[in-house]
């Protein structure tokens, strides 16, 4: 109606200035003029019009490198398909501080309408209104079941799906092969079992005339990884479980799980084959060639091709014991905020977004550039990716695959981090150290069931 009454008026003065003209006898290109000087103004009320039809959301993650860059080659390509949609990144926040922003900004209602959280923060996250249920509408439970990962199980709290992820990943073995020509071992062999572990990782170490290490066969790293190995691993290779089958009740402090622990803590402590106290980490010292065995996750590619592109490297499944073949299975998933549902254009916008950053085809792009495995069947069983030997052996352990359902990821992963000190930096029994770990979690456990309805 607006565009209809701007023309009529355009066609009045029109009118009139030709009768004008013709009364001068002035020439007609000012009536050309003054024509396309008004369809540039109504040009203008259109484009502005469509400007304010733009919703604007955030999306948070902490800052990783590959995963940014993924990130936002998804997000340039969303809002193609969506020009209604802008989205902001927010990726600078360093991981230590990454919780600590979320819950500065979840009380003033500021902040993402769509996060990434590590899945083991998911009830720690529900219990402080950070995050909603995932529509049922959108987000079927028989579809994330049937259509993702199983592991992706670990989402579901309360009986409701609180996110769900681009990505999952295991833990697999790395191994530098030039460390491992020089001593002596064949570079394309890598130990198959937890005796060849050990063995491999003493001939690895070297040491200076003082007894220094100068290259770690393997450092324990329970800031890192170790802690997932021991628990969902170890525990089960040497005979035990992490947990009661209803996961009320820690039992990785079994004879079985203090034998585990034991064998893990000589590692540092008796064979002296590395500590994570050197080279920054034990993640620092493989990508300078300081370190032979390495267990990290897939994601741990992106970083390596990203500032150690010239590592001669190799990754395999973890090593078996006693016929018990396991891995740890992860990931970082997607939910929507509180802030977001608050607005009907706003939670529209998040949802569209959401499932735009879970197909199968943003899943295969974060494999390219991540390294981590696709969260969706259809994209994990592509057989060039189970084929690629880097990436084949995570793909491999997917199946074997055990998650650990957290009730405070942090808090549990801290406990076993003290314990773990405590043997190698105080001389600790590692039975005693577990043992009052493994209290303090099930204090943390009975504490959250008790509140659960």
């Amino acid at each position: 109606m607006r565009l209809s009454r701007i023309l009529l008026v355009a066609f009045m003065v029109v009118l009139g200035l030709v009768v004008t003209a013709c009364v001068a006898g002035q020439p007609l290109t000012v009536v050309e003029t003054v024509e396309v000087e008004k369809v540039v103004e109504v040009e203008k009320v259109v484009e502005v019009e469509k400007e304010s039809d733009v919703i604007t959301i955030e999306y948070w993650q902490y800052f990783f490198d590959a995963r940014v860059d993924a990130m936002n080659r998804l997000i340039q390509q969303f809002e193609a398909e969506n020009p209604d949609i802008q989205v902001i990144h927010n990726s600078d926040i360093p991981y230590d501080d990454f919780r600590d922003k979320i819950a500065a900004s979840a009380p003033a209602n500021v902040g993402p309408d769509v996060v990434t959280l590590f899945y083991g923060w998911i009830p720690a996250w529900v219990d402080a209104g950070y995050i909603v249920p995932l529509p049922e509408e959108d987000f079927p439970p028989d579809v994330l079941e049937s259509e993702f990962s199983p592991i992706v199980a670990n989402s579901k709290y309360q009986g409701k799906y609180w996110a769900v992820p681009t990505a999952v990943r295991t833990l697999a073995l790395f191994w530098n092969k030039d460390l491992f020509a020089e001593a002596g071992l064949d570079p394309d062999t890598p130990p198959a079992d937890l005796d060849e572990f050990l063995d491999y990782a003493q001939k690895l170490t070297q040491y200076d005339d003082s007894g220094n290490i100068l290259i770690e066969g393997f450092a324990p790293s329970m800031p890192g990884q170790a802690h997932h190995w021991f628990r969902e691993v170890l525990v089960r290779q040497f005979g035990g479980v992490p947990y009661s089958d209803d996961g009320r009740t820690v039992m990785w402090n079994s004879s079985e799980g203090c034998e585990a622990f034991k064998w893990l803590a000589d590692l540092e402590v008796e064979y002296k084959t590395g500590s994570d106290d050197l080279y920054e980490d034990a993640t620092t010292a493989f990508l300078q060639g300081k370190e032979a065995l390495h267990i990290d996750g897939s994601f741990r590619l992106g970083t390596i091709a990203a500032n150690a592109p010239d590592l001669n490297f190799g990754v395999t499944e973890l090593p078996v014991h006693n016929g018990v073949q396991a891995t740890f299975g992860s990931y970082w998933t997607h939910g929507i905020t509180r802030k977001a549902m608050e607005d009907p254009r706003r939670a529209e916008a998040a949802i569209r977004f959401l499932k735009f950053i879970t197909t199968p085809e943003a899943g295969t792009l974060w494999v390219d550039k991540v390294g981590e495995l696709p969260a969706q069947l259809e994209a994990a069983k592509n057989e060039a990716l189970l084929a690629n030997p880097e990436l084949g052996a995570f793909a491999a352990g997917l199946p074997y695959a055990y998650a650990t359902f957290f009730v405070d990821e942090s808090k549990q992963r801290q406990y076993l981090i003290d314990a773990f000190d405590a043997v190698r930096l105080i001389g600790e029994d590692p039975c005693v150290a577990l043992n009052d770990a493994a209290a303090l979690e099930q204090e943390l456990l009975d504490e959250f069931w008790a509140n659960q309805p």
